[in-house]
């Protein structure tokens, strides 16, 4: 008998389940407010980076491992991925960062010299040394989400706009940060980002740089435009990107390269990410709900491992390592 599952919540959780429940072949229907992906959802202004190696500098194991499986799964659902690496550079002044990241972290090694002017010929002349991280990759998030949504329509999944709470007896909510109405420890960590577009300038990969106050990333979205993005800020709010941070962002910019300071800035963006205290995710059930939450900044990253663990027990009753509540 075919299991029927309804799905609340579109963003980046919600259409990776849907990927993997359909996939196994079960009966999909996809609830959300908006007409598709777009700037109401945080996912819509993640990074896109799938850099588990990286995150394990300050997030937790499964983090890393579960991170492992999501270039692969994004590949195999229709994204480009861009299997480059990624590298970490610091300033002179700050050296002791480059080390520290190094003890904490796996699966680098450290470049220099003419091996960083062949992986990023931009960098050269600006950094003497740095970290690659030959395993990572990245994608356009925007364009993913696009693809996997045409993807999951054409395969037969029903989408409907709507936010009104189904009567369904199996229903999966994926809504994010909208579920605090019933996951009362899930909190909003505000992300901040910018996008611009500088055309005389070429990135292959990510590009992390450490700094002791405003660490930032930059991820090449190609055509000459980059996303940057790194800000942190324990708040729910999700409509107002503040001055210093903006600012902060666009001077690590121009730190990691003075040519940023003639780019062009095509947007600025801010959302909440949904997070649990030790920012690590959820799978809880109660009653006939099953809440996929607290991702964090890891959507993209982690979505792909706990779409599986959720069709895992959907479909065949495996309990995750990452369920914390009622486990009937």
């Amino acid at each position: 008998m075919t299991t029927s599952v309804i799905i609340r919540g579109a963003g980046v959780v919600g259409l990776c389940v849907a990927s993997e429940l359909r996939a196994r072949g079960a009966a999909v229907t996809l609830l959300d407010p908006a007409p598709g992906p777009g700037p109401q959802a945080c996912s819509w202004w993640a990074g896109g980076m799938l850099a588990p190696f990286c995150e394990g500098y300050t997030a937790e194991e499964p983090v890393v491992r579960l991170g492992q499986e999501a270039a692969d799964w994004w590949q195999t659902h229709g994204a480009t991925v861009h299997r480059n690496g990624s590298l970490v550079v610091t300033l002179a002044r700050d050296r002791a960062e480059l080390s520290q990241f190094a003890r904490r972290t796996s699966g680098h090694i450290a470049v220099s010299g003419p091996d960083l002017a062949a992986l990023e010929p931009l960098l050269a002349d600006h950094f003497d040394r740095a970290l690659f991280f030959g395993d990572e990759a990245h994608i356009n998030p925007r364009m993913s989400l696009e693809t996997l949504r045409a993807r999951l329509i054409s395969d037969g999944v029903a989408y409907e706009q709507t936010d009104a709470a189904p009567s369904a007896q199996t229903v999966i909510d994926c809504r994010g940060l909208a579920a605090r109405d019933a996951l009362k420890d899930l909190r909003g960590v505000k992300g901040e980002m910018v996008i611009l577009r500088a055309p005389d300038l070429t990135l292959s990969r990510p590009i992390r740089l450490l700094h002791p106050r405003f660490p930032l990333y930059i991820v090449p979205r190609g055509d000459g435009v980059f996303m940057l993005g790194a800000t942190q800020i324990e708040s729910g709010e999700r409509g107002r990107a503040s001055v210093r941070s903006v600012m902060e962002l666009l001077s690590a910019a121009y730190a990691l390269h003075p040519a940023f300071g003639e780019a062009e800035l095509l947007e600025i963006g801010t959302d909440a990410r949904p997070a649990f205290a030790d920012n690590l995710p959820r799978i809880r059930r109660r009653g006939g709900t099953i809440y996929v939450n607290g991702l964090f900044r890891h959507g993209f990253l982690l979505s792909p491992a706990l779409a599986r663990m959720l069709a895992d027990l959907v479909l065949d009753g495996q309990i995750p390592e990452v369920m914390d509540e009622d486990h009937s």
